[in-house]
């Protein structure tokens, strides 16, 4: 029987339409807009299918206009450059024919080098917290009618967080959130679809880090929010079949934009990737 991570691996893998040009279909979580993890993790693995023999170390992308979670994206792959170690190329997301996403990808081949990174934060054990999903069931009285059936259900993501804020009573916290995460299942051993995974599960509840101190809440109709751009860099391998510690914060926040840092760690401590985004919190009068 097919699971929900094998839709979201299905929905993930770009289908060729010759020409580097490459067809993702969308997934309607019940958001307004197409999820940015969705065609940042779809842009990742259009740009991975015109390299051989090198991974993604960072991807740089630009949302430009909110996509249509009802259509289907085109993805144009530029080859920038390939040299003796790096390649790089822009990709562009298009629905009927306007761009909705902008990015560059760096791809390196392995290679050996000097190794640092930091250590690990304290954080309970995932077994020990309650899914996103059992949160969001005491929440669901509070959606949308015409969205409430697309926003429960179930999702391929595991996210298990730390101290979660209740929206219906929000607090002023500082600017800090964990959160556990795996996707569903076991995978097969595929780096590109480990980081294309990882990429789509960046986005989730990354930008509200950038709120908590401000104690406002997304049901709060007069918020308008909106990621407006997104960077990773994968550090080493990683799996997405096991639990990752998702560790975030954000140093700033003005000018109706706040900006967030993540940082991921595999269970025994290893450092595989960091997060940066910088989104629109922009509360109207």
């Amino acid at each position: 029987m097919e699971t929900v991570t094998h839709k979201l691996i299905a929905l993930l893998d770009v289908v060729p339409q010759g020409g580097d040009h490459f067809i993702g279909d969308s997934e309607d979580l019940g958001f307004p807009n197409v999820f940015g993890g969705q065609v940042l993790g779809q842009a990742l693995m259009a740009g991975s299918r015109t390299v051989e023999g090198r991974l993604a170390h960072s991807m740089h992308a630009y949302f430009l206009r909110p996509g249509d979670p009802t259509r289907a994206i085109d993805y144009e792959v530029q080859r920038v450059r390939d040299g003796g170690t790096f390649s790089t190329r822009r990709i562009i997301a298009r629905q009927q024919e306007r761009e909705i996403l902008t990015a560059m990808v760096s791809f390196q081949v392995e290679e050996a080098g000097f190794e640092h990174q930091l250590a690990m934060p304290d954080a309970p054990d995932p077994e020990s917290l309650t899914s996103e999903q059992e949160l969001r069931k005491q929440l669901e009285p509070l959606m949308p009618a015409d969205r409430r059936e697309r926003l429960m259900k179930p999702r391929a993501i595991d996210m298990r967080p730390v101290d979660p804020l209740d929206p219906r009573q929000p607090e002023k916290r500082p600017p800090h959130k964990q959160t556990w995460l795996r996707a569903e299942g076991e995978l097969p051993d595929d780096q590109v679809m480990h980081r294309a995974l990882l990429a789509y599960a960046s986005d989730f509840s990354f930008l509200a880090t950038s709120v908590q101190p401000h104690g406002v809440t997304f049901f709060d109709p007069r918020m308008q929010v909106a990621s407006l751009d997104h960077a990773l860099w994968f550090h080493r391998p990683l799996r997405m079949d096991d639990w990752l510690l998702y560790d975030k914060d954000s140093p700033s926040a003005a000018g109706g934009r706040g900006f967030n840092r993540g940082n991921l760690f595999s269970r025994d401590g290893t450092m595989v990737a960091s997060v940066c985004q910088e989104a629109l919190i922009r509360k109207r009068q």
